[in-house]
C-alpha cells in the first residue's frame, strides 16, 4: 500500500526482456536505494513492483506481462526517469490517499496550461475508467496523489504545484504524452457491491442505485 508521496525519482540503468514476455528494469536511485531491501515493493510510475536485486545504489524489478499490459513501464528507455514511492509501513502519516500501486488504465494528456503559480492538466480517460472518478476526488497519476479539480464526458483536470512538479516527473510530459492512472479504491469498492461496474452503468452511481441497495 501507498499513499501517492513520491519519495524520489530514479533514472532506468537498464532493461531486459524474460522468457515469460515480462521486463526487468534496473533503476537507479542514490536517495532511496540504501533503505531497500530484496522483496520490497516499490510503486514505480504508480505500478507496484518488487524488489528483485540490488546492486550499489540501483535496484532490479520484474514487471510482469499484465503489468506491461496494463502501464507506461514498457516504453521505458535508458536514462528516462521514473517517480518511486517505498511501500507504507503501518504507522506511517497518509498524507496524500490510500493507493494500491495496482494501475487502472493509462490517460493522455490532452492539455496543460499555466494557471497562477499551478499547472493544470487536462487528461483523457477511456469510458470505462470515467465513472469512478469524481469532483474532489482522489486519483494518482504515475503514482503522485492528486485532487480532480473537475470532470467532464471524456476528460478531467488536475491542478499541479510548483513543488510536486519540482520533486517528481510531471513537469517531463507534454500533451499528448501518456500516464498511468489509478482511481480512488474506495470507489472501485463501492461500485462493485452495488452490482455495477464501468461498463454497465456508465452514468454512474444515482441517488436512486443507493436507495435500491439499502444505502439511503
Amino acid at each position: 500500500m501507498f499513499t501517492g508521496l513520491i519519495r524520489g525519482v530514479g533514472t532506468i540503468d537498464g532493461r531486459r526482456m524474460t522468457s515469460g514476455k515480462g521486463l526487468v528494469l534496473a533503476i537507479r536511485c542514490p536517495d532511496l536505494a540504501e533503505d531497500f531491501a530484496i522483496g520490497d515493493s516499490v510503486a514505480v510510475d504508480g505500478a507496484c513492483l518488487t524488489i528483485t536485486g540490488l546492486d550499489g545504489n540501483r535496484f532490479d524489478a520484474d514487471v510482469s506481462a499484465e503489468t506491461l499490459d496494463r502501464t507506461t513501464l514498457g516504453r521505458l528507455t535508458i536514462e528516462d526517469r521514473v517517480n518511486l514511492e517505498p511501500a507504507l509501513r503501518l504507522g506511517d502519516r497518509l498524507g496524500g490517499h490510500l493507493v494500491t500501486g495496482h494501475v487502472d488504465g493509462p490517460g493522455r494528456i490532452a492539455r496543460r496550461r499555466k494557471e497562477g503559480e499551478g499547472t493544470v492538466f487536462s487528461i483523457s480517460v477511456s469510458p470505462e475508467l470515467m465513472p469512478l472518478i469524481v469532483e474532489k476526488g482522489s486519483i494518482a497519476i504515475d503514482g503522485i496523489s492528486l485532487t480532480v479539480n473537475s470532470v467532464e464526458a471524456e476528460t478531467f483536470t488536475v491542478m499541479v504545484i510548483p513543488h510536486t512538479l519540482e520533486h517528481t516527473t510531471l513537469d517531463e510530459h507534454h500533451e499528448g504524452e501518456t500516464v498511468n492512472l489509478e482511481t480512488d479504491i474506495l470507489g472501485k469498492y463501492v461500485a462493485r457491491l452495488l452490482g455495477t461496474t464501468t461498463k454497465d452503468a456508465p452514468e454512474g452511481l444515482t441517488l436512486d442505485k443507493l436507495a435500491e441497495n439499502g444505502f439511503l
